[in-house]
């Protein structure tokens, strides 16, 4: 049995084509799958017309209705916590990857020696302005955080039940669901795809998102910020000797008359700003482990709907 997972936000008028899509999936798995609609907080009518609608549908199903918005990757995580399975699929509802994928990551697992399949963008229909910063953000993520993270990005996945169960062992806040897929290792597969033109609604995974995501992504697998404060630390200190050397040699010529009343404000400011990042940075690592101290579930379940009964 395949369980698919959908995390679902501002997907109001793309419902009918994707219960379009997850009945002709199931069809073509023989009837051997059942979805999970994690409806995220959603401010549009996602819910009730997935509550509306699933009764009816050919395959069995499940619906979760969550408190507020906790993002995709904690609706993900609450959905895979959802069902026991032997195999497992994550889809996004807007259709902008492929139904076919879903079909191609259980072929996969069902037949090669594989735990993991990876969903990797080879291409992307987008428009030049939505691709751009896309690409930014990926090459900062593969620079930076995991070095394996395919060029394209991940969007979809697929996993069988012990990676699941390894997944959700780490219970981590703020954190990235991608990295985490990397980090685990486990046997992987990238299959490749060119991402369609979204047909309905407009993305909610805006700049402002990325930027958090990727900082959340940042201070979670690396301490290439902590590293860079030290070198930059270093070289400051270097410098300031340097240029204590220098003063101090100057005034013992009688080069410098008057102390420099802009020099000394301008290094003031310069050290009072590099003092206050580097207090940024080692704070967002203690409010990050000070967030994980809390215990705080992932998600807030509002309801959950089962639907087993086939139309």
């Amino acid at each position: 049995m395949l369980t698919l997972v959908i995390p679902v936000y501002r997907n109001e008028g793309s419902i009918p084509d994707l219960l379009d899509a997850v009945s002709g999936l199931h069809r073509k798995l023989d009837g051997q799958m059942q979805a999970v609609f994690v409806v995220d907080g959603s401010p549009d009518r996602c819910y009730e017309l997935l509550r509306d609608a699933l009764p009816g549908c050919a395959f069995p199903s499940r619906l979760v209705l969550l408190s507020r918005n906790f993002g995709s990757f904690s609706a993900i995580r609450a959905g895979l916590e959802l069902c026991e399975s032997e195999r497992y699929a994550v889809m996004a509802a807007d259709l902008q990857e492929p139904p076919e994928l879903v079909l191609e990551m259980d072929r996969v697992l069902r037949n090669e020696p594989v735990d993991v399949v990876v969903g990797t963008r080879e291409g992307r229909e987008d428009p030049l302005m939505t691709r751009l910063p896309a690409q930014l953000f990926w090459w900062a993520y593969r620079k930076y955080v995991v070095p394996d993270v395919p060029p394209g990005g991940v969007d979809v996945f697929g996993c069988n039940r012990a990676f699941r169960d390894n997944l959700l062992r780490l219970d981590e806040r703020h954190s990235s669901l991608i990295a985490q897929l990397f980090w685990l290792g486990f046997r992987r597969k990238l299959i490749h795809y060119t991402r369609q033109e979204r047909q309905h609604g407009k993305s909610a995974w805006t700049l402002r998102k990325k930027i958090n995501y990727l900082m959340d992504s940042v201070f979670s697998f690396t301490d290439l910020p902590i590293r860079l404060l030290v070198r930059v630390g270093g070289g400051a200190a270097v410098l300031a000797g340097a240029f204590g050397v220098i003063v101090a040699i100057g005034k013992m010529m009688g080069l410098i008359a008057v102390p420099g009343y802009a020099m000394t404000i301008l290094t003031i400011v310069f050290l009072g700003s590099l003092n206050l990042f580097g207090l940024g940075i080692v704070g967002s690592y203690a409010w990050r482990i000070y967030e994980n101290t809390k215990a705080r579930p992932h998600t807030v379940t509002l309801r959950v709907h089962h639907f087993d009964t086939t139309a």
